[in-house]
């Protein structure tokens, strides 16, 4: 795309069921330690979050007084380009406060980069990707080093997806498919080893299609979810052409189905994209107070019987990151994580709910891939012996909530609990270590 207002580009990931029968994981490659599948290093502080449903994305962010007026629309989510030395618009509204107050209206944010640009496509003046592949590795870990300062001075924690805007580029070149497979490699394991996740935005016909054909590829590290531009007007998830369905299948997917038009909410009209998103997205804590009458202990996990970390006056002024399920106090038995990464009873902190979870914060998880290319069963509970309830395709996200000893599977007894109740052997996904618990993820 390379008309003046950029084009950015989602990611999601649909559920594939290729359930495997018997008792036995039948995957019996090694945990993979480097490409496709590389590691993510999730801080104490940190939570993916995911958003499925209509999203927009404007060259410029709007103000605040648009999103309320947009309140009416059917979008939740909007793309705002955070970083990159081809990004053109100016950004006078983009601030920490903004992104705090859009957080706070329910609104969940795509974080854009739009850094360098193929070296055969894309606009003639637009700064370009080197050819040569070892300079083309360099500056896709700087392009995710100021992607990811970028996104810190905007409040977005680590666990947020950051989107690098890749635009149309020749499919016949091999240096310049090559430059960019290697540049998008750099970026995801730069993003990956300081706890961020990894998008790639690209045209469905003129580059997402060579990215989806090194999906298992050794050479290159596989980004954690795509977001293609196809302006057919059709906002399926699927069936997208040269992109099997099993790839990026796990709440890993975005499609940007409609360019630049306008719509109208609450007497504001903006010139927008139109997006179909079912992917990871901005992470941001929201401030609430310790609503009890007595200090409110912080506890290093969500349960009572967790050390204490620190102790909260009654009205002190509280960041939350995420909420998690814990040991139950009174009547509820969610747990809020800080943004220190330490846990406090949600019964008392001023959440709308004083017994379930509230909106517009996540549920406490932390993706990783799965390393098994021929997928890997999900079990109903952490061994073997339990019956198999599910797969996930290889290169999916497993949406891990805690981690629980159970059978042993290969070198290791730990057992990653999806955000879907599900289980599966932490050997065949690509968490930092599958000899040991490791944060942040609690024990379940």
């Amino acid at each position: 795309m390379s008309q003046p207002r950029p084009v950015l580009r989602r990611l999601l990931t649909v559920s594939s069921a290729w359930v495997l029968g018997g008792t036995a994981v039948l995957v019996l490659a090694p945990a993979a330690a480097a490409e496709p599948a590389t590691p993510v290093t999730y801080p104490p502080a940190s939570t993916a979050t995911r958003y499925s449903g209509l999203a927009f994305d404007a060259c410029t962010a709007p103000p605040l007084t648009t999103l309320q007026a947009w309140s009416t629309s059917p979008y939740r989510a909007l793309g705002v380009y955070v970083s990159g030395v081809n990004r053109t618009c100016a950004q006078p509204e983009l601030t920490s406060s903004w992104v705090a107050s859009a957080a706070r209206l329910k609104w969940r944010l795509l974080p854009v980069h739009k850094g360098l640009q193929p070296p055969c496509g894309a606009r003639p003046t637009d700064d370009k990707i080197s050819t040569t592949p070892a300079t083309a590795r360099g500056q896709g870990t700087a392009a995710a080093k100021e992607a990811v300062t970028a996104a810190k001075a905007l409040g977005m924690l680590p666990g947020s997806a950051l989107y690098n805007d890749i635009e149309h580029y020749s499919q016949t070149d091999t240096a310049c498919r090559t430059a960019v497979l290697s540049y998008l490699s750099s970026w995801t394991k730069e993003l990956h080893r300081v706890g961020y996740v990894s998008g790639v935005y690209m045209n469905l016909n003129l580059g997402a299609k060579q990215l989806a054909d090194a999906y298992t590829s050794t050479a290159y590290a596989r980004p954690d979810a795509l977001w293609i531009a196809r302006y057919d007007g059709v906002d399926s998830l699927k069936g997208w052409s040269g992109v099997a369905d099993a790839k990026w299948a796990v709440h890993q997917r975005a499609k940007q189905f409609r360019g630049g038009h306008d719509e109208t909410y609450g007497g504001v009209t903006l010139n927008i994209d139109t997006d179909r998103l079912d992917a990871p997205v901005a992470t941001v804590a929201l401030p609430y107070q310790v609503t009890g009458t007595a200090p409110l202990n912080a506890r290093t996990g969500p349960a009572t019987s967790y050390p204490i970390a620190a102790t909260y006056a009654p009205g002190s002024a509280l960041k939350v990151v995420c909420q998690a399920p814990g040991g139950k106090v009174g009547t509820t038995s969610v747990w809020d994580r800080l943004a220190n990464g330490a846990y406090v009873s949600d019964r008392y902190v001023s959440t709308p709910s004083g017994t379930g979870y509230s909106a517009p914060l996540p549920r406490c998880a932390y993706p990783y891939q799965v390393t098994a290319p021929a997928g890997l069963t999900e079990r109903s509970g952490p061994g073997t012996g339990y019956p198999a309830v599910g797969t996930s395709p290889g290169g999916a996200l497993a949406w891990v909530t805690c981690r629980r000893t159970g059978s042993t599977v290969g070198t290791t007894n730990i057992w990653d609990r999806l955000d879907n109740g599900h289980y599966v052997s932490d050997r065949y996904v690509a968490t930092p270590s599958t000899a040991t618990y490791g944060k942040p993820a609690p024990r379940c």
